[in-house]
């Protein structure tokens, strides 16, 4: 295996997708097309950190998935038009060139789907996997992007898909629920940890009716609508009994001893959205489900149990640095 024939393998198996691009895989650097805005982010996932390979239930695809999905979901939470990828990956020996191209497929069947065009990269040798992607995406007007800062009083707070899935399928995968769900009501949980998909549907509906506020659910209800609050300066009161539960959710929780509600909220990595928006502009976009309001006051996002009391509710913050010596063993809630 040779960072040569994988590049001309790259060229084989990536495709270029719309007009844009001029020069890409092969060259020094990609020529691209601008419009007037471009919309960047880039994410990371690292084996030992974010997924452990030697869980047998995890795949180098699920990787290559994982990562690009991650990456085009900030891309989604932005109403931004997905454009470009640039995938710089870090193979360890113990990967074969069957290995690096399969992880490649996977992020090319994703790239196609959402309308992507990988378009460069780097690849090097490294002691352990590690993917990480920069996605580009485009806006003629800026004013059509939706960031975290613009809430109102008077919004509902609104989530785009049922929750706590991709918690609920790390327990699994990690062994620590291996009663409560068998194959295959199972699979859709560790499904949607492995194989999460960026809601750019969804995310379009909710520009076209006006949304003030939007971003992914990468950290967890808790954490990210809490995000929301301190960029609008505004409270968001959630109610917990409103959160929609993924399927097999609740039998999860109970196995852990935890409230499902409290776990969907803590959870991270469920890639849905959450938007603040009018009531009267919520009928336009499929498939909402209200679980709070945005009130002035200081920013913080409340969430209150069926009594009406705020519980104090966190998601993931990965810790930089230090020593992290229990990695888990499928991908963890870390954005």
């Amino acid at each position: 295996m040779s960072e040569r024939s994988l590049i001309s393998a790259f060229e084989q198996l990536f495709r270029q997708r719309g007009e844009r691009t001029v020069q890409w895989i092969g060259d020094d650097c990609a020529v691209v097309r601008s419009k007037k805005y471009a919309v960047t982010s880039v994410d990371s996932v690292v084996d030992g950190i974010h997924f452990r390979l030697d869980n047998p239930r995890v795949d180098v695809a699920d990787i290559g998935h994982r990562a690009l999905a991650s990456a085009l979901s900030d891309l989604a939470a932005m109403g931004s038009e997905p454009g470009e990828a640039y995938l710089a990956l870090g193979v360890p020996d113990q990967l074969t060139e069957a290995d690096v191209l399969k992880l490649a497929a996977a992020v090319e069947a994703l790239a196609e789907r959402t309308g992507v065009t990988i378009a460069g990269g780097d690849l090097v040798r490294s002691p352990t996997l590690f993917c990480s992607v920069t996605v580009v995406g485009w806006t003629d007007d800026s004013t059509q992007l939706i960031g975290r800062d613009g809430a109102q009083p008077g919004d509902g707070v609104y989530v785009s898909g049922p929750l706590g899935g991709a918690a609920a399928g790390l327990a699994l995968l990690e062994g620590n629920a291996p009663r409560t769900l068998q194959s295959p009501e199972a699979e859709p949980l560790i499904a949607a940890h492995l194989r999460p998909e960026p809601r750019f549907d969804c995310a379009a509906a909710l520009r076209r009716a006006g949304a003030h506020a939007l971003i992914d659910i990468s950290d967890g209800l808790a954490s990210d609508a809490a995000e929301i609050a301190r960029r609008s300066a505004v409270t968001l009161e959630l109610q917990l009994t409103l959160i929609p539960l993924a399927d097999g959710v609740e039998q999860v929780a109970g196995e852990l001893g935890l409230d499902p509600a409290q776990f969907a909220a803590s959870g991270g990595e469920d890639f849905e959205l959450c938007a603040c928006l009018p009531d009267s502009a919520s009928a336009e976009v499929d498939h909402l489900t209200r679980i709070g309001t945005v009130k002035a006051g200081p920013p913080q996002a409340l969430l209150l149990d069926r009594e009406g009391q705020a519980l104090e509710l966190h998601g993931y913050e990965h810790p930089i640095g230090g020593n992290d010596s229990a990695p888990p063993s499928g991908f963890n809630s870390a954005k």
